[in-house]
Parts: C-alpha cells; structure tokens; sequence
C-alpha cells in the first residue's frame, strides 16, 4: 500500500487533503491526522470492520479500547446510554480540549471500537484540521495515537511514516502537534469520577468545575489483570528501543549518578544517551545528550517529550538515562508518560 503524505494549509481546511482523508474514513479505511495532543490514527467508530483496521495496523491488543473523536456535543448525545450532568459541565469548560470523557454507550458503538466494554471514551479535539476531518467524513472518528503499539506517540507526521508507512492510506501532515503528551481522561460512570490517565486539564482543574474527583491508583500499578477502562492503561507504552532508566533526587545527586552510571556503561563499551533540561544538560558526559527544554517550562517538557525518545531510537544508544520531571502542574502526566517508556525502572538518589 502507497502511503500519501498530504500537507495541511492552515488556511484552507476545506482543501482537498482533508477531502480525500474525509473519503478514506467513509469509505472504512484509516487515516492519520493532527490533533492539537499527538497524532491519531482514525477510521469510522461506528464500523467495526474499521476499527478491527486500526488494531491491525498498530499491532494494538483487541481489548484496549478506542477513544471516540466528535464535533459536537450533540455527537455524544448520540451514542451515550445518558449523559451526564457533569459530563456537560466538563464540557462547558474543556471542550474542545484534551479532555476524554468515559461514558455509558448505546448500540451505536460496536464492541470492536471500545474494546468489548459497555462504556465509550469520547472528546471533541481542540484543532481546525481533526475538526473538519471528522465533519468532512460524516463519521464519528476513533483515534488512537498513530504509531506502533508501544512506541513514543507521534507529534509530528513524520513520526507517523516511521511507523505505519505502507500500512494505511494517508497521513494528514499538520506540522509539530502544541501539547505533545494524550488527553486526560476521566470516567464519569464512578459514583465519584476518576482520572484514569493524567493529562494537562488537572486533577484540581476538574474539581473545580465537578467537584470531588479521584485518580484511580492503578495508575502506578502494573501487571493488572482488570480489563482496562480506558486507553493505556494495561499496556508498556511510549518505550523507545534502548533500555530506559529515571533517576530521581536533588539536581546535583542525580547529576552524579547519572554521571557515573555512564562511565561504567562506557567502560563495558555501550552508548549512553541522556535525557537533561536546558539547567543541566552541559554537566553530563553521554553519547548522546538531549534537553527536553528549561525545567520552569512545562508545557516545552510535555511537547519535547515524545520527539526525544524517538530520537534516541535514529542514534540506536544502548542505555538512556533520565530526569525525574516532577513539575507543579503537568508534572503528574509527564511521569506517567515516562515511567510507562522506562518500565517503572527508577532510581532514587540522595
């Protein structure tokens, strides 16, 4: 299969790259495109033989469920079983936005999009492109990110032809994705609501609109034999190809022992790459040594994340190396996103 590679004007959504990307969603087929979190692989929601393309093309496992992407609020009304009275708060303050909504489904969804479970996860995305795609279609849009399953998730298109070049038909080309990391996501069939994967709106930014709001503690749990409730939750995910380790503690302590950890990787003649922030990365003496941006900025960490793994994988090191990245804000979503690529592996130093 020829993979089409159709850059985006930002001025001109209504072109014809989002025509032919629009017909190949129609016409029960995947296409990648640009949301404002990392890229999605799309295919109409509402066809199970398409959302079956989505998990072949990924290699994704048949039980970790889909997220469903919509235009409206109206979209939602149509393939929940009921809706919420919290899921229109959330919506009045976030949509569109990189928030995710678990809700009761009706038989609109078949089981194939939310991996046989009896609830659908849903957002309106906050980009121009991923909003005329899905009206364009005529179609309800499950996306996952559009990459192998496992790897970092794409923020930029390119990323996307690394992994599933020859394996779908077009790949909408927006440039580099703002936020960089997937969207919150909160289910809203709890008695109390539950974050079951941290993101950039908050844990404090949803209370404040809904009130009592808890982060489910299977977030830090591995091995779960429940079935997961929403994506990522069961599966390693985000890993680059080398092995990844985070050490954590003061700056100066970690400095050091990443430090000599490196010099005995280089004595057993390996290559090491190094995640560091723009405060830090001088000081380090690996292969390879890539700064995720000033540490104050979290949103830079959150966007540089992704694109660093991958470049770690076109310099094929032996060992990577990282900070902790515990930041006031996005710090909670950061790491989760990294203890996933490093397998829990942290060392803590003094």
């Amino acid at each position: 299969m020829e993979t089409k590679i159709l850059k985006l004007d930002s001025q001109a959504l209504g072109c014809a790259a989002i025509g032919e990307a629009a017909e190949v969603i129609r016409s029960g087929g995947l296409a990648a495109f640009p949301t404002e979190t990392v890229y999605g692989l799309g295919a109409d929601a509402c066809n199970p033989n398409a959302s079956k393309k989505i998990y072949e093309a990924k290699g994704r496992p048949s039980d970790n469920p889909l997220i469903v992407h919509i235009s409206s609020f109206e979209d939602l009304i149509r393939i929940a079983k009921a809706v919420p009275h919290t899921a229109r708060l959330l919506a009045d303050a976030f949509w569109p936005g990189p928030l995710t909504m678990i809700v009761k489904k009706n038989r609109a969804v078949p089981d194939e999009t939310t991996g046989g479970l009896d609830t659908v996860a849903v957002r309106m995305p906050n980009h121009p492109a991923a909003l005329a795609l899905i009206r364009e279609s005529g179609c309800l849009i499950a996306a996952p990110s559009a990459n192998t399953s496992g790897r970092p998730s794409p923020t930029l298109a390119e990323h996307v032809a690394e992994d599933l070049n020859g394996k779908i038909p077009v790949i909408l080309d927006g440039g580099e994705v703002g936020i960089g990391i997937e969207s919150t996501i909160v289910d809203l069939t709890e008695e109390i609501p539950l974050i079951l994967r941290p993101g950039y709106i908050t844990q404090a930014m949803i209370k404040e609109v809904i009130g009592d709001v808890r982060v489910d503690p299977g977030l830090t749990a591995e091995d779960s034999e429940i079935p997961p409730k929403a994506p990522g939750m069961k599966y390693r995910h985000y890993a680059p190809q080398a092995g990844l380790m985070i050490v954590d503690g003061s700056k100066d302590a970690v400095i050091q022992k990443i430090n000599a950890l490196t010099d005995q990787m280089h004595a057993a003649k390996k290559k090491v790459g190094i995640i560091g922030t723009d405060e830090t990365a001088f000081a380090y003496h690996g292969d390879v040594v890539l700064s995720v941006g000033a540490r104050e900025e979290e949103d830079a960490i959150a966007r540089h994340l992704y694109r660093i793994l991958r470049e770690f994988d076109s310099v094929s090191v032996d060992i990577i190396y990282s900070e902790s990245f515990q930041t006031p804000k996005m710090g909670q979503a950061i790491m989760n996103r990294l203890l996933k690529a490093a397998g829990h592996q942290v060392l803590m130093v003094q």
